[in-house]
């Protein structure tokens, strides 16, 4: 099991950036993930004590904790996301005239569409998450929700790219078929959500 998450950003940024094939867009896009669903929490937990009601601070409160299990769950990818790509680079280095190979590509392609399928799905709740720290957080704290929207952005393109190099092998396969249909469903949703997000905030902070 790797355990990527430990590396401090320097050995992480330089890891990315070697020949291996693991940190790589997968890695990536989830520390995008988390770095989002962090400057929500912190936006959130800076303006929950300067609010004057306990009906504010406890919604507040309440979208604290769910950024922070968001954080907690786009870490875990990070790592996840190496584990799950090991199968495919060893499908693909099977020889062409094994009677198996097919079969064991499409289902290491499937494998490799885990983890990047659920930082998706995190970074969808993320961004609904955002959307409504904007009404919540302390105005000076708006640009960093703002930022937390540009990054949540990257990261939702960056996972869906990285389910789409896998399943475009599938052609016609059901499952893929499936996935690709729910990375739609999420984008359709989300990316727009969070362009809006920053692009309202950026109207606020443009001189």
């Amino acid at each position: 099991m790797p355990d990527l998450i430990r590396k401090s950003c320097a050995d992480f940024a330089a890891a990315l950036a070697s020949d291996a094939p693991t940190p790589g867009g997968g890695g990536g896009a989830a520390l995008c993930g988390v770095l989002a669903a962090s400057l929500g929490a912190m936006a959130a937990r800076i303006s929950a004590p300067r609010k004057k009601t306990e009906e504010e601070r406890a919604a507040l409160e309440e979208r604290i904790q769910i950024a922070d299990a968001l954080r907690q769950r786009l870490l875990s990818l990070v790592d996840w996301d190496a584990v799950c790509f090991e199968p495919l680079s060893k499908a693909y280095a099977l020889p062409k005239e094994d009677p198996e190979r097919k079969e064991k590509l499409r289902a290491a392609s499937l494998t490799a569409c885990a983890a990047p399928m659920e930082m998706l799905r995190c970074c969808g709740e993320t961004a609904e998450l955002l959307e409504e720290l904007t009404g919540l957080v302390s105005p000076l704290l708006l640009s960093d929700v703002g930022c937390a929207a540009a990054l949540c952005h990257g990261a939702l393109e960056a996972a869906a790219m990285n389910v789409w190099v896998n399943t475009r092998g599938l052609p016609g396969d059901p499952e893929g078929e499936s996935l690709n249909a729910e990375v739609r469903r999420i984008l359709d949703r989300a990316l727009p959500l969070t362009a809006e997000i920053s692009a309202r905030v950026r109207a606020k902070l443009e001189i």
